[in-house]
């Protein structure tokens, strides 16, 4: 019997993917979890008997779903964050979590650009008006010369420095608790601390990850540096930000407007934020463009096909690299 791969990512199981068929190639058995959603622990855990890999989504790997997986051998998560994931768990149980870092950073950046446009030009608001049958043309931002804020230089802070600053003529100012230095001065990003870009940037964008110390990074104190002017935008994770005092900013008019792509839940049902005029919104989604799904995916099964022909994945892209036998050679591809 083949070994499965279940995949978790269900938005493949109903467009054409090619690329599993390099699993396939390698013997393996490519099943989807039949579900039009993620799965909740105990459908996870129904899910996995057989399974050897699975390239994860966004579904909760616990203590528990370890535990009653004996037979799952490396989990290879669809994407760059692992808030879901408890990599101890894991690592308790001797399962690799190989990540997808660089898979989907321009794709987030688009996203992130995205919703600075829409915002900057008011594009929820006119488009609405266009369909209920009316018109105007009213003034709005706007982005050419503005000034774009950006809390975390990782790869998608980065790459949306590369669009604002080249395509727009952006001044681009920065915050990173470990900043690196030769890479703004060559890039003409200003390092600044995290009040100056505050009180300064049109548009305060949020690339930093999800740890503990980060959870509503974007406080009711923060919102209030920033200009009555400026704008919000997230696409990293929704806990980065204090809802509430989020709400309360726009509703107040504080802040111009918010950009968002994540929630502190997911989907934001019955969230305050879903009423308002002065934000863009989108599904999580922002990673998830053609290239995205080609970058992130091609991560997760080059992962696997190491794993299983006794390779290590990529130092790089695994969390918990003592999960790693001693005996497995370097990856040849």
């Amino acid at each position: 019997m083949s070994k499965k791969v279940l995949v978790m990512v269900h938005q493949t199981a109903t467009r054409p993917a090619p690329y599993f068929d390099r699993l396939r190639e390698a013997g393996f058995e490519v099943v989807h979890s039949g579900l039009d959603r993620l799965p909740n622990e105990a459908e996870l855990i129904d899910l996995l008997p057989g399974v050897y890999a699975t390239i994860a989504g966004g579904e909760p790997y616990t203590e528990k779903v370890f535990a009653s997986a004996p037979e799952l051998k490396i989990v290879a998560r669809f994407g760059v964050g692992y808030d879901q994931v408890d990599v101890a768990a894991a690592t308790r149980h001797g399962v690799p979590v190989a990540m997808a870092f660089g898979g989907n950073h321009e794709s987030v950046a688009d996203g992130a650009f995205a919703l600075m446009a829409a915002i900057a030009t008011d594009f929820p608001n006119k488009h609405a008006l266009v369909v209920s049958g009316g018109w105007g043309n009213g003034f709005h931002t706007g982005l050419w010369k503005k000034t774009l804020g950006i809390i975390g230089m990782g790869r998608i802070g980065r790459a949306l420095a590369r669009r604002c600053a080249r395509g727009f003529d952006m001044r681009v100012l920065a915050y990173d608790p470990v900043p690196d230095r030769a890479y703004a001065e060559a890039n003409g990003i200003e390092l600044v601390d995290l009040a100056t870009l505050l009180r300064t940037a049109d548009f305060v964008s949020l690339h930093i990850p999800h740890v503990k110390e980060n959870e509503k990074f974007m406080n009711a104190e923060r919102l209030a540096l920033m200009k009555p002017s400026a704008f919000l935008i997230n696409t990293a994770r929704g806990v980065l930000v204090d809802e509430q005092a989020l709400y309360d900013a726009l509703k107040s008019r504080r802040i111009a407007g918010a950009g968002l792509d994540v929630y502190a839940k997911e989907p934001p049902i019955g969230s305050p934020l879903l009423a308002l005029d002065n934000v863009a919104l989108l599904p999580h989604s922002s990673g998830m463009d053609d290239n995205g799904e080609l970058g992130m995916v091609t991560k997760c099964i080059d992962a696997i096909l190491a794993y299983a022909r006794g390779e290590h994945p990529g130092a790089e892209y695994v969390l918990n690299p003592s999960t790693i036998p001693a005996s497995f050679k370097p990856r040849t591809s």
